[in-house]
């Protein structure tokens, strides 16, 4: 090939070198340290991450979408909701059956969203459109030991945290996003101070290590549905539909 054909050549070349890069994504790492009350590590699971694009970042065609929101489960069988945290995307439908054999009564009264499930018995269930983004904190108004979280993300770029504390977010678009962390163990204080802005890119994938000051279970000492104090049920009450 002479000089000229390869002169001719190279502006395209360099657009499809461009296009390649600026279509290429970043698989993000990081790990969350979360330490006890006398500085001693801790389980560090179930912290959740969560990379909120810029305004550039969240326009662009090549910007993953939910195509129509997704339909989640969350389970109350043994007392116990499963999963105990859930993230859904915004505007999720989250279905909240009762596998047990008695009675529940769901509600949350959390700025995430709030709602009132009503009382409703074995094997039927209720549904709730997270349609606000936040952290909503789940209870049974029957049963104060029941307890789970939805969070609500804008964007498709999350993770929880494992055991050791390591989380990993695929496929993310290189630019600029606000970091968000979120652990129930862990004052809202503390956790607005780790927000911050980060920058994505090829050579900037990792967020280091967050550590997070563990304040207790903060979900044991909530109230029921009216604000009040939970009332011991008598020796022999039960909830099973007549």
């Amino acid at each position: 090939m002479i000089l000229s054909e390869w002169c001719w050549l190279l502006p395209a070349v360099l657009v499809l070198a461009c296009s390649s890069l600026g279509a290429q994504t970043v698989n993000v790492k990081g790990r969350v340290t979360l330490e006890t009350f006398k500085g001693r590590a801790a389980n560090s699971s179930d912290a959740v991450i969560w990379l909120n694009p810029s305004n550039s970042i969240a326009v662009s065609p090549k910007f993953p979408r939910t195509a129509a929101p997704a339909r989640y489960r969350l389970v109350q069988k043994n007392k116990r909701f499963v999963p105990h945290i859930l993230v859904v995307p915004l505007g999720a439908v989250v279905d909240f059956p009762n596998d047990d054999p008695f009675f529940h009564n769901v509600f949350s009264l959390f700025d995430g969203k709030r709602f009132d499930l009503g009382l409703y018995e074995a094997g039927t269930t209720r549904a709730v459109t997270f349609n606000s983004a936040g952290v909503s904190y789940i209870f049974c108004n029957i049963h104060p030991q029941m307890s789970a979280v939805v969070i609500v993300t804008q964007s498709p770029y999350y993770a929880i945290s494992s055991a050791s504390g390591d989380f990993a977010i695929n496929s993310v678009l290189p630019g600029r996003y606000q970091l968000n962390v979120w652990h129930e163990r862990c004052l809202p204080e503390t956790l607005k101070s780790l927000s911050r802005e980060v920058e994505i890119s090829p050579s900037s994938f990792s967020l280091g290590q967050i550590r997070l000051a563990e304040s207790g279970d903060l979900l044991a000492k909530h109230k029921n549905l009216y604000g009040r104090d939970y009332e011991p049920p008598p020796p022999t009450a039960s909830y099973n539909q007549p």
